[in-house]
């Protein structure tokens, strides 16, 4: 897959951020040094349902841990993807049979034919674009750590 621009699309991504209510992330981990840690905590951090979607856990963030997207008991917005590029078919079939409204495919997670098959199956596909970064930067809420601090300032709370 050599142009993403198709899957990178601003007025896709803003539109998915902002209809988005129910995230489930595929290959969320329970590490909280881990990348899709960081952006599970922060999704619910800002409003959002993260489910998890991990056959190796049972709880992440205080949810219910899924094995597949299958078992996952409600509908889901979007499907947000921690994994190697090559599970990404299998995963753009599943998100396809549960009727998911796209296919978010974190940094590095690409896959034409993954992205096709979602694609072809009438989601909106966003891929190598991180949803935490996205969301930051198309709904304002940028801070070094990642959280709405609600107030701009270059000094630190605590330091002088």
């Amino acid at each position: 897959m050599t142009d993403l621009s198709p899957y990178q699309d601003t007025a896709t991504i803003q539109r998915v951020l902002h209809t988005a209510r129910t995230i489930a992330v595929v290959g969320l981990s329970s590490n909280q040094l881990r990348a899709s840690f960081f952006v599970g905590y922060y999704l619910q951090r800002h409003g959002y349902r993260v489910i998890p979607v991990n056959p190796r856990e049972t709880e992440i963030l205080g949810q219910q841990s899924y094995p597949s997207l299958r078992e996952v008991p409600v509908p889901v917005d979007v499907v947000n993807v921690f994994r190697a590029p090559d599970a990404l078919p299998g995963i753009a079939r599943e998100a396809v049979e549960i009727q998911a409204g796209a296919l978010w495919c974190q940094f590095g997670v690409v896959n034409a034919e993954g992205a096709r098959i979602a694609e072809d199956g009438g989601l909106d596909v966003i891929v190598d674009r991180c949803l935490k970064i996205e969301h930051a930067r198309y709904l304002g809420r940028m801070h070094w750590l990642g959280f709405n601090t609600r107030r701009v300032t270059s000094v630190r709370s605590g330091l002088q």
